[in-house]
């Protein structure tokens, strides 16, 4: 194995193009493929989210580990087979990539080890549903999630709706703060919590549109500054659910998840699927609505920044 990291990197031809000619990319994980959502809505809301980055001028770059290759765009079969493997593909965060790529297995990326492979690869706004963050409990449990840290160190937009509701939204904020990471409301000023469209926090930066974001990232290069910028917006408003009402779905969910056992990177899918099942499939259909909803503005900034940059 060559110690260059660029050689463990598979980049699809449609994305190697794209980048060679600086035009926009989307990086998109694939966590919420294989954990975040049952098949087959999975892989239609993983098809639908690719056509939506499309539909705005720029090329996706769905993001996986796949027989120990980091890859960088995906095929359609392999969409399929990360949809249909579920939670049997390993959900893989930085940790766990030099074991997954060393063992040639599978691993479906969250956010930090999108963000990760994303930079590699040049790539500057991701595109993902709600990002991960301080856990309720934490004084018991010390769980945080590696997003927030990952979010800290590589340069690019992210885009989410929020901070997932079934964690704890202030102390994500406070650690974000920490660690110099700005959180922009994108036509909000509230953040989002996810199934929510508000909460009672307020964003760093209220921006209103993709030039406006694009430039402040322009900003943060040009300027050498390590470190993302979260770009929160909110579920569309037709697919919003009432945010007391999501909390006491994921109270009870909590409950549910203490009693049977379940801790580490299986709580987060645990709970976003018990909260599922609890409001009879509406938190399922906030989120395939929030995560097309992110990729449409998340291609925007990257058309944008690199208008921009070839200015």
């Amino acid at each position: 194995m060559s110690d260059d990291p660029m050689s463990n990197l598979d980049i699809h031809p449609a994305v190697a193009e794209a980048l060679d000619q600086d035009r926009p990319v989307v990086a998109l994980e694939s966590t919420i493929i294989s954990h975040g959502m049952p098949y087959p809505r999975n892989v239609e809301t993983a098809m639908q989210v690719e056509e939506k980055v499309r539909a705005e001028g720029a090329t996706p770059a769905s993001i996986a580990i796949l027989k120990g290759r980091l890859k960088v765009g995906l095929e359609q079969s392999e969409l399929e087979y990360l949809g249909r493997t579920g939670t049997a593909v390993t959900k893989t965060s930085r940790r766990d990539i030099p074991f997954i790529v060393s063992q040639q297995q599978d691993g479906a990326t969250t956010v930090a080890a999108t963000i990760l492979i994303a930079a590699m690869a040049g790539i500057r706004v991701m595109a993902t549903g709600g990002i991960g963050g301080v856990h309720r409990g934490v004084e018991e449990t010390m769980d945080v999630s590696a997003d927030l840290d990952e979010l800290a160190r590589n340069t690019m937009a992210v885009v989410c709706a929020g901070i997932k509701s079934v964690l704890d939204v202030g102390r994500t904020l406070e650690h974000l703060e920490t660690v110099g990471v700005p959180v922009v409301g994108f036509q909000t000023n509230s953040v989002p919590a996810f199934y929510a469209r508000d909460s009672e926090f307020a964003v760093d930066y209220r921006l209103d549109d993709a030039l406006e974001v694009a430039a402040a990232l322009r900003s943060k290069v040009s300027l050498g500054l390590d470190g993302a910028i979260l770009v929160t917006n909110p579920v569309p408003e037709e697919h919003a659910l009432e945010a007391s009402a999501v909390n006491r779905l994921i109270d009870e969910a909590i409950t549910a998840m203490n009693a049977a056992g379940v801790t580490g990177k299986e709580t987060t899918p645990y709970l976003l699927a018990r909260v599922a099942e609890l409001s009879a499939g509406k938190s399922l259909d906030a989120n395939i609505a929030l995560v097309i909803n992110n990729a449409r503005v998340a291609a925007q900034i990257a058309c944008a920044y690199c208008q921009l940059a070839n200015d």
